[in-house]
């Protein structure tokens, strides 16, 4: 079944108002067509959030983005970036990048190993949205997507020995919408595909560019209704931390506080986490240990990283270290506490418009030589639908992997610092999310820094007091 709508316009449907059933015995366009009205006033986008996020979000006085403006928005720093290049059209594949070009989801994680979603925008033309089988209404509530279609599914799980001939079946549709559309220009942005694939289309005539390029030059600049949608994800992923610090008990395993978190995050409507970072005691050091079995002890420190995917699909991602139990964290404890914060408030204030890359890096505040070893792999970098454009090393990784670029309004960015000693026993995770604006950065994150940590005092079931810090510079 295809959904065509190019060039005409749909009525919006009401949330949570069912359209009448046309009976038994109505013919099958017409059932088809009250299944798909249906279906688009039940989609959780349409849906929204529920009471539990939005009274947290109305108690922190935090408006709804506008999700129209948000997909208009998308879809033309998309083209522009397809524009700037000479590029007809962009063949995206990767599902944050159809995510961002349709504000559809539809088995998001199932997706980044089973490429059975896709989605052509011409630069002057429609939107065609690729679904799995069956499922064009998940598409269907977002009215600049100009037409649904079947994917065809050539990934070898599906294909099996035929994946070489679906291959072909894919280019040969793609290739039909490049030439109707691209008014001559066969040059054109892809972003992931296999290689079959990519020969396929090339045995049309189709010149292929880097569509990851495109794709994270367009992620990188938020509008405002974006940030607005990422406040509210933020506050949604600090909720759920505050709830895990508040079950933070001695004897409780690493997987029973992360299982919290992830919990906190679907009951606001979020999406997925990332990554599986949060350890204990001997395990935070070194860092990048995945939560386990082992049962968090009195007196530990306990770190961890959000890596989370909220609602809108807009990422958190900040990382904490907590005390566990009621006790007095040691010398050590608070030095590598301190050292982590000191670099992450001196890191944030170096961010402005037009600060670069190679700036960031060679003249960020680091670490002590002993604690070099264990360094974090960035000391900044992006982030928007997931961690994004720009990733800003150490200097001394700077010749391997480091490129120049300019900060700019509407960029978020994340600072991070991970402080352990080598060869040591704990470590201190911790990291800040923060908006790029016009003169000078917007601290997006607020969860406070632990207060025992920091030499305070915190009576067991009282939230640490946030300690004073600017939010604006």
């Amino acid at each position: 079944m295809n959904t065509e709508h190019f060039g005409r316009h749909r009525r919006k449907i009401m949330p949570a108002v069912l359209p009448a059933h046309p009976g038994d015995l109505a013919d099958y366009e017409t059932l088809a067509a009250y299944a798909m009205e249906k279906a688009t006033v039940l989609n959780r986008h349409v849906l929204g959030y529920g009471e539990l996020a939005e009274a947290e979000w109305a108690a922190l006085g935090l408006g709804a983005p506008d999700l129209d403006t948000i997909r208009a928005y998308r879809l033309q720093r998309i083209r522009s970036q397809l524009d700037q290049r000479g590029l007809s059209a962009a063949i995206l594949c990767d599902p944050l990048n159809v995510r961002y070009a349709t504000d559809a989801t539809n088995m998001q994680i199932w997706s980044t190993h089973n490429a059975v979603r896709y989605t052509f925008v011409a630069l002057d033309g429609p939107v065609v949205a690729f679904d799995f089988h069956n499922c064009e209404h998940l598409a269907a509530h977002n009215f600049l997507v100009d037409e649904i279609r079947h994917g065809v599914p050539w990934f070898y799980f599906e294909a099996g020995p035929r994946s070489q001939e679906l291959a072909q079946k894919w280019a040969d549709e793609l290739a039909d919408l490049v030439k109707q559309y691209g008014g001559g220009n066969h040059r054109i942005a892809l972003d992931k595909a296999r290689r079959e694939g990519v020969a396929a289309l090339e045995g049309h005539g189709i010149s292929i560019h880097d569509g990851e390029e495109v794709m994270e030059l367009a992620r990188a600049i938020k509008c405002p209704d974006e940030i607005k949608a990422m406040r509210r994800s933020i506050a949604s992923c600090e909720a759920a931390m505050h709830e895990m610090e508040a079950a933070l008990r001695p004897g409780m395993t690493e997987w029973d506080l992360w299982a919290l978190l992830h919990a906190g995050n679907i009951r606001r409507g979020g999406e997925w986490i990332e990554t599986h970072l949060l350890s204990s005691g001997p395990r935070t050091n070194p860092w990048f240990q995945e939560a386990s079995a082992r049962e968090i002890q009195k007196g530990e420190l306990v770190a961890f990283d959000t890596d989370l995917v909220g609602p809108y699909g807009m990422c958190c991602d900040i990382s904490r270290t907590w005390l566990c139990g009621d006790g007095v964290p040691t010398n050590e404890q608070r030095v590598l506490y301190q050292m982590a914060v000191d670099q992450i408030e001196a890191n944030i204030g170096m961010l402005a418009p037009g600060r670069t890359f190679r700036e960031l890096s060679h003249d960020a505040t680091s670490l002590p030589d002993e604690y070099l070893a264990n360094r974090y792999s960035v000391l900044f970098h992006g982030v928007g639908l997931c961690d994004e454009y720009p990733a800003v090393p150490y200097p001394a990784d700077w010749d391997a992997g480091g490129y120049d670029g300019l900060l700019e309004p509407g960029m978020v960015v994340c600072v991070e610092s991970y402080v352990g000693r080598h060869g040591g026993h704990e470590g201190v995770k911790l990291e800040e999310q923060l908006l790029i604006t016009e003169s000078g950065y917007e601290r997006l994150s607020t969860y406070p820094w632990d207060a025992r940590l920091m030499g305070g005092v915190v009576q067991r079931g009282e939230r640490p007091t946030k300690l004073p810090r600017p939010a604006m510079a």
